[in-house]
């Protein structure tokens, strides 16, 4: 188990529920920006030291994305596509109940969505136990784009930044769910050359550009963008060798390693995904004059967007919000940032926000 520091953990809770066969752990890494925040993944393998590693990563990019959060994280080690997952959820609820949602709020994660947040604050019998919720409940859905938009956005503010423009760039992403497609989406608009796509099956790659709407329509129409007319297909690992100006890893983690960093040839990475890449190996790419942005900036959108559910905001105030945090602190990070490395400059924003906060509080 991860050893305790001066930021934390404060809480590890494990917990077992006998009728259903559910286990699961939820941390609170940090309370000093406020209550903890942090998803609700539900996966067979998850343990304990990795929800704590995620505890932290969540106390970091709450506090670069200068909200009122702390950071926290939760695990239930249950099989996703069992029928009992909504009962491994309530089973989870009761026994994390105290915690909720004085010191903890949950949130979707890998293999939950808002379904499973409407059980879970129904079970808790509070709104406020979880964001992420239907509108019906007044949530604010990640559907709605907020990570995928803060991603684009994140990455166009760092091109002008650089005194470069976004339009006419050409850019690969990886995976095309809720992220993949709002980053694509909002890219386009903007000017960007979307010139290759993955998903599970594979790689569309079309040097002459992706229309948006045609994609979109083939992946709801065939179940894959490699169904599409125009473009080669390839296999998913080609995407990160693509001579593009930009790429997206947005859906696994690891997908960038000492095996294939040295054929990456894109001049910006833009992190959608949690730990695409180790920091050793986003090293590599930086003493090569690549700008990485770290995962905890440029996918802040969503945890943004929670925090403008918990305000009660409606989806314009929370676009309106996300766009002001990510514009500052991307400018914020670039600003600070020396010998190229992104990572460092942004944990180190980080880190004294959080100091400054436990400070504040003795």
């Amino acid at each position: 188990m991860r050893a305790k520091d001066e930021f934390g953990p404060e809480y590890v809770l494990e917990v077992f529920d006998a009728k259903t066969g559910m286990q699961g752990v939820m941390v609170i890494d940090n309370t000093a920006c406020g209550l903890g925040k942090g998803g609700m993944r539900m996966v067979p393998d998850v343990t304990t030291e990795e929800v704590m590693g995620l505890a932290r990563a969540m106390t970091w990019k709450n506090a670069l994305a200068d909200i009122p959060f702390g950071g926290a994280k939760s695990g239930i080690k249950f099989n996703p596509k069992s029928p009992q997952k909504e009962a491994a959820i309530r089973a989870f609820a009761d026994k994390v109940r105290k915690f909720i949602p004085d010191l903890y709020i949950a949130g979707p994660d890998m293999n939950t969505t808002e379904k499973e947040m409407a059980a879970f604050a129904d079970q808790i019998g509070n709104k406020m136990a979880t964001t992420g919720k239907p509108a019906s409940m007044g949530g604010l859905p990640h559907e709605l784009g907020s990570t995928g938009y803060g991603v684009a956005l994140c990455t166009r503010v760092a091109v002008e930044f650089q005194g470069k423009r976004l339009d006419g760039m050409t850019v690969a992403i990886e995976g095309f769910g809720n992220v993949g497609t709002f980053a694509m989406k909002f890219l386009s608009g903007w000017g960007a050359k979307i010139v290759a796509v993955s998903d599970s099956r594979g790689v569309i790659y079309d040097e002459n550009g992706l229309d948006y709407g045609a994609l979109m329509k083939t992946k709801a129409e065939r179940g894959t963008v490699t169904a599409h007319g125009s473009g080669k297909v390839l296999p998913p690992a080609e995407l990160f060798k693509l001579p593009v100006d930009i790429l997206i890893p947005g859906a696994r983690p690891n997908v960038i390693t000492d095996a294939n960093v040295g054929e990456v040839k894109a001049k910006i990475v833009s992190e959608a995904a949690n730990i695409p890449m180790t920091y050793e190996v986003e090293k590599k790419l930086m003493a090569r004059g690549v700008l990485v942005l770290p995962d905890f900036l440029a996918n802040a959108g969503g945890v943004i967007s929670s925090y403008c559910e918990t305000m009660g905001w409606d989806e314009k105030k929370m676009f309106e919000v996300v766009t002001e945090k990510i514009t500052n602190n991307t400018k914020l990070v670039m600003g600070r940032t020396k010998d190229n490395d992104t990572r460092a400059a942004a944990l180190e924003i980080a880190k004294e926000r959080v100091r400054k906060a436990m400070a504040k509080r003795g």
